[in-house]
């Protein structure tokens, strides 16, 4: 798919408010079933609860790992769709802070660019699951843009 393509895509998303072809063109966005809902100017990204996104079936709770890809999927979506670039983020490092235990429920998370500069965007993620002021991970994504 070319950057037009994809620029057009965003635009049509924008419009519509449906990004469920943008998460088409991420096979792991995909695999782990993350969604994307625009309220207003804000975006939330929602993971479903799934079967195979369980790492401890004990508790049950959500592998680790699978919070860390839904939440540097998330700050990558977010930085594709609000910034003005043909080009897709590169990431340069992510840190990811666990807080709580992820239980087997529906996840959501919020983004936030603290510094978009012409070469580097830094995206603040917070992952909740009953309340976004009990955040069940926090993580910092640092990304290239071209």
């Amino acid at each position: 798919m070319s950057a037009q393509q994809i620029e057009q895509l965003l635009r049509e998303a924008h419009a519509s408010g449906n990004y469920a072809p943008v998460i088409e063109l991420i096979p792991y966005a995909r695999t782990i079933g993350i969604q994307v809902m625009r309220l207003g100017e804000e975006v939330v990204f929602h993971l479903p609860t799934s079967p195979g996104n369980i790492g401890n079936p004990v508790l049950p709770a959500i592998h680790g790992g699978v919070i860390a890809g839904f939440m540097e999927q998330a700050a990558w979506l977010h930085l594709m769709i609000f910034m003005s670039s043909q080009n897709f983020p590169k990431i340069i490092d992510f840190s990811i802070d666990y807080l709580r235990a992820g239980l087997d429920r529906d996840t959501y998370a919020t983004c936030q660019v603290w510094r978009q500069g012409r070469r580097v965007g830094n995206v603040a993620v917070t992952a909740w699951q009953t309340r976004s002021d009990e955040p069940i991970a926090t993580a910092r994504a640092h990304f290239k843009l071209d």
